[in-house]
């Protein structure tokens, strides 16, 4: 059964915010409350649609164990139980996936990392195809995405791209494409038709605000220096790239897109922010669960998650074992959501068994 209790809960909660927005509200106390009463919305729908339909099935089961009901409405009675029945079981699932503990970072954006691996030329390639993936699929969910830092290849491609996401909802979305991405296709260059498998890394962590994680300016080294294009050409004459290493941690970012250094700066902060909230949050994740393999996947940066092999048009999640053959859709970012919408089910659907 479902907790009748924090079913109330939510139904008070969402009386009382209505109640606020229609008493007056401006500034960014209505955009939070307006945000909290439109996630609110669809379980409300559901929690209300669930009792009245626990009400009209306690109808119909009456109307079944009155000996005084004839045959023909019997009948009728009990298809409807069914068709009721299917109906609770869809709503009772639907509030309990809502009720599932939230990950405080889902709505948060997200900075991608963009790295090439084993595959020289190839992995570079690669990575830049991956950008454009996640470029056009951003594009599609209504997100800003903006280029961070790139480390361009020596044939073309990127050794490294960082780029930062923000929209509502990004982390949620993302956080599935964390691990190693292998390419399997024949490139340009080779003469023998042969197929070269080469591979590229994705990590996706939260951007995190100023809230998330406190950064004092004493354990900051930032060294300021020229921008450099491929081939270790410098592409500016100012020194307005910015490396920043955070001495307790050793962790170390370095920004140089902008010919602004202060520009530079405040993207290497919100770099490092979101890179030593990564790790806090890892952290948290190992102490809380020693074995994570009950999720989709363990997020590794080192675990092979996907296959897109070009040769035979499809797509394979390793974690899900999910084939699609429409590999140019969702290079093109415009099926990614067809993986990425099944991943999200199947960790539901371990959150589920793990409570239950």
């Amino acid at each position: 059964m479902l907790p009748q209790d924090k079913l109330d809960l939510i139904l008070r909660r969402h009386d009382e915010l209505s109640a606020k927005l229609s008493g007056g509200v401006s500034g960014q106390e209505f955009v939070a409350l307006s945000r909290e009463l439109s996630d609110l919305d669809p379980v409300v729908q559901a929690i209300r649609g669930w009792r009245e339909g626990n009400r009209e099935l306690e109808g119909v089961e009456a109307m079944l164990a009155d000996a005084g009901t004839d045959a023909e409405m019997r009948e009728l009675a009990e298809e409807e139980r069914d068709e009721a029945a299917q109906r609770l079981e869809a709503l009772e699932q639907q509030i309990r996936i809502a009720l599932l503990p939230k990950d405080v970072a889902d709505e948060h954006g997200a900075i991608l990392e963009l790295r090439a691996g084993t595959g020289g030329d190839e992995a570079a390639l690669f990575v830049g195809d991956l950008y454009r993936m996640y470029a056009r699929y951003a594009d599609l969910h209504g997100w800003k995405m903006e280029l961070m830092s790139a480390s361009e290849g020596t044939a073309g491609g990127y050794k490294e791209l960082i780029a930062s996401v923000e929209g509502r909802g990004v982390f949620a979305k993302l956080k599935y494409e964390s691990g190693v991405h292998r390419v399997q296709r024949v490139p340009a260059t080779e003469t023998q038709g042969r197929i070269h498998t080469s591979a590229a890394t994705v990590a996706v962590l939260p951007e995190a605000q100023e809230v998330d994680i406190d950064i004092n300016e004493a354990d900051l080294k930032i060294d300021t220096m020229r921008a450099q294009g491929a081939g270790g050409q410098h592409v500016n004459k100012t020194e307005s790239a910015i490396r920043i290493t955070h001495i307790p941690t050793g962790t170390i970012v370095f920004v140089q897109d902008e010919r602004s250094q202060h520009k530079n700066r405040a993207r290497a902060m919100n770099l490092l922010r979101a890179r030593l909230y990564d790790e806090q949050r890892s952290k948290l994740d190992s102490e809380r669960a020693a074995d994570r393999k009950a999720q989709v996947g363990s997020g590794d940066r080192s675990e092979r998650i996907r296959t897109y092999n070009f040769p035979q048009g499809r797509v394979t999640d390793h974690r899900i074992n999910l084939t699609l053959y429409k590999l140019e859709k969702v290079v093109a970012g415009d099926a990614l959501d067809e993986i990425i919408d099944p991943l999200i089910t199947e960790h539901q659907a371990a959150q589920l068994a793990e409570q239950n």
